[in-house]
């Protein structure tokens, strides 16, 4: 595994650094030149001092999303696991269960929302149900997928050796799932966090969704903007997690190496 150097990171770092602070300039130029209402767009500036004037308030609207958005993940992601162990292993599970979840992935998410704070009520579960339900479909295809693409010679070596369903699970086919694991992970948990958004809308009485809705509601752009950027923010640390811990795990594959 190539280690990060200084340089190296900087080097990663400038060129979005730089690009992020060519379009904060253009956004500010723009609003007060044109003398753009605050009620429509804000300025960078009004936006960077309402984040100023009271980050705890922020952070702790981020934690209650971030908490909601994880244990949806973790759900999400654990019966998709799971599931996928089984129809990685029977074709007949596969055609039986495939469907179900294109279903609950072509559900639109805004139709069953309401329907979650009617039986769940407005507190944590319907946030947890509706980020699972977003993190399930791609964790499930790439999960069955990855336990599937084995390479034949190890997995002839093993049957050789008389190795059981399970050791053959456990040596090679949970190694070959993880870059296919990390990949839907990247996408997933970011995800995660737009369902437990989408949630607040409806039924959150805290987090950063319900910032956004009341904010819009009471033409607060900056303080709407604020909220937008804390959770731009922490999807952004969200999967550069995702990714360091993947670099770390996955160290012994091409994917990383050529890092």
């Amino acid at each position: 595994m190539r280690q990060s150097s200084p340089s190296s990171l900087l080097s990663a770092l400038l060129p979005p650094a730089l690009a992020l602070a060519v379009a904060v300039a253009a956004w500010e130029s723009w609003v007060r030149l044109d003398d753009v209402p605050e009620y429509l767009v804000p300025a960078p500036s009004a936006i960077g001092a309402c984040l100023v004037d009271d980050p705890l308030f922020f952070l702790r609207q981020g934690g209650v999303t971030l908490m909601g958005a994880m244990l949806g993940f973790a759900l999400g992601a654990g019966v998709a696991v799971l599931l996928a162990v089984f129809m990685a292993h029977s074709r007949f599970l596969e055609k039986s269960l495939f469907p179900v979840a294109i279903m609950v992935k072509v559900t639109p998410i805004v139709a069953i929302a309401p329907l979650l704070a009617i039986w769940f009520g407005f507190g944590l579960l319907p946030k947890v149900f509706i980020a699972a339900l977003i993190v399930f479909f791609p964790v499930m295809v790439n999960a069955v997928i990855g336990f599937r693409s084995v390479n034949p010679w190890a997995l002839d070596l093993l049957r050789s050796l008389a190795a059981s369903p399970w050791e053959v699970f456990l040596k090679l086919r949970v190694p070959s799932s993880l870059p296919y694991l990390f990949a839907a992970f990247k996408v997933s948990i970011p995800l995660s966090v737009i369902g437990a958004v989408v949630a607040e809308w409806f039924s959150g009485q805290d987090g950063l969704g319900r910032v956004i809705q009341v904010s819009n509601s009471n033409l607060d752009m900056p303080m709407a903007f604020a909220a937008i950027v804390s959770l731009a923010a922490l999807g952004v640390s969200l999967y550069v997690i995702t990714s360091f811990l993947e670099r770390r795990l996955l160290f012994w594959h091409e994917s990383s190496i050529s890092m």
